[in-house]
């Protein structure tokens, strides 16, 4: 063989082994990741950390439930100025929402991600170590930014880590949201027990405190760890053109050994998906996302409304309403966030790859709608039976929570949308689901004052919109692959 051949032999490409997967385009590395990861790989642990994310936001939004009376008295504040600190956080939620989920398709899940613990941090001990209540406030709204930007980045991990179909498909990942959420409010009820068992009387003031300041400590943890795991969505690097990238996060956290085909390098090649703009938040209210975004945005917004009212003001109104002692507040809060709603949100990890996101949610405010009217009819308990009653109803609204709109609001808001809108539309979902979480937490101590037990009929509108809309939009996201609509229109209708 002559010598000029030498050369084209040193340069002819070798042939891959036939366990490399090619990679030719972004619908490609989309296709593997709905496949689903390799047993043993960093998928799940990716998961599980941005769902530590989620758990810090939960904590954070529900620490203070115990401790407003407390602050209220601290602070000499009226009514008003307890729904003012109360609400702080969420006004930041609304402002870190719509930003977080800019950045979040801007510049990456990776970075976002990577930033937004450090609110945490410092919002925490700030709230802890507050003088007054301007500051306790003024630290709640910057913890609030953390969690309105965490939302987005942690939704787009769990719906792009995860398979298409099957047991723990993306809709059963994002449903995992519900019972995180609920076991870090159990977790919070459980520090308010055993500090409230240690701490002596003269020193009670601490106590909202030392519950605000811990919140701290976990954020820490996954700021330790999350380098470690975390990469960035190899969907969302290969739709912004880095194949490449996308190859080695498969190798690194599905543990699938991928290749790029030559033939992708060329321009014509590179995926068409639209790019991060603020103009991408008008897109959400055209064409086919306009039907999604209007019923994600009903369950949502239905969902906080009702939630951020019954569950965070549980203590209020097991206490007040009730006329229960402080520590049967604490253990019939916590018996009912973990044994309902925490078991709720178990049921619908486990049922919604089966049965879909639309009939549990539909089931979960039926059951809502029901409970809110019992409360409203039951009133103010004046003997045992009545409050056994009440408490029943609770539980039944807790319950539905769980495995309905409370799992699902954040499916319909994830799934409704590919990954080029994923961020944007999760964003936009949150602005107005903490808008209505603010209303709420601020309108409550008010209402209740004003009203008792009759502001459960107020209440009690949040579940029927949110029935009225899935009814009226059957929009079904679990198991539909969403993220092919980068790559080709969405079929009509849906």
């Amino acid at each position: 063989m002559s010598a000029a051949l030498a050369p084209e032999r040193v340069h002819a490409p070798v042939a891959p082994p036939e366990s490399e997967l090619p990679i030719r385009s972004a619908a490609d590395v989309s296709d593997l990741v709905n496949r689903g990861a390799a047993v043993g790989s960093d998928a799940r642990v990716v998961i599980a950390i941005a769902l530590g994310g989620v758990f810090l936001d939960a904590y954070d939004l529900g620490a203070l439930a115990f401790g407003v009376k407390d602050i209220a008295r601290e602070f000499s504040l009226t009514p008003t100025g307890t729904g003012f600190v109360a609400s702080a956080i969420t006004f930041g939620a609304i402002i870190g929402a719509l930003f977080g989920g800019y950045l979040t398709d801007k510049i990456g899940r990776y970075r976002v991600f990577m930033a937004d613990m450090f609110f945490f941090v410092f919002a925490a001990i700030a709230c802890a170590l507050a003088p007054n209540a301007w500051v306790l406030g003024g630290a709640r709204f910057v913890m609030g930014l953390g969690v309105g930007i965490d939302l987005p980045v942690a939704m787009a991990f769990l719906a792009e880590f995860s398979r298409l179909k099957g047991r723990g498909n993306k809709a059963a990942s994002i449903a995992m949201w519900c019972p995180t959420w609920y076991a870090a409010i159990s977790v919070s009820y459980l520090l308010v027990l055993g500090l409230y068992a240690v701490l002596p009387e003269s020193h009670s003031g601490w106590l909202w405190r030392l519950i605000l300041g811990f919140g701290a400590v976990p954020a820490l943890v996954i700021i330790a760890i999350r380098s470690r795991y975390i990469s960035e969505s190899p969907v969302w690097a290969a739709n912004q053109g880095d194949l490449a990238g996308a190859a080695a996060i498969l190798k690194r956290s599905y543990g699938l050994e991928t290749r790029v085909d030559p033939a992708a390098q060329t321009a014509s090649a590179k995926p068409a998906a639209r790019k991060a703009a603020w103009s991408n938040y008008g897109a959400l209210l055209r064409g086919v996302y306009l039907r999604r975004t209007v019923l994600a945005t009903v369950i949502a917004i239905a969902s906080s409304f009702a939630y951020n009212a019954v569950a965070f003001g549980l203590p209020v109104i097991i206490s007040s309403f009730l006329k229960q002692s402080m520590l049967t507040t604490i253990l019939a809060s916590l018996a009912l966030n973990l044994c309902f709603a925490f078991v709720g949100g178990l049921i619908a990890v486990r049922t919604v790859p089966k049965i879909g996101a639309w009939k549990l949610t539909v089931v979960g405010y039926m059951f809502q709608l029901a409970a809110l009217v019992g409360l409203a009819i039951v009133g103010r308990p004046t003997d045992g039976t009545a409050v056994v009653t009440a408490i029943a109803l609770l539980a039944a609204f807790l319950l539905g929570q769980g495995f309905g709109p409370g799992s699902h609001s954040m499916t319909f808001a994830s799934l409704s949308y590919p990954t080029s809108l994923r961020g944007v539309g999760v964003g936009f979902n949150q602005t107005l689901m903490r808008s209505s979480s603010t209303v709420s937490l601020f309108l409550f101590p008010v209402l209740s004052a004003a009203l008792g037990t009759k502001v459960f009929w107020i209440i009690a509108v949040a579940p029927l919109a949110g029935l009225i809309a899935l009814l009226a939009i059957r929009w079904e996201p679990s198991g539909y692959d969403v993220d092919a609509e980068d790559f080709a229109p969405a079929p009509a209708g849906k």
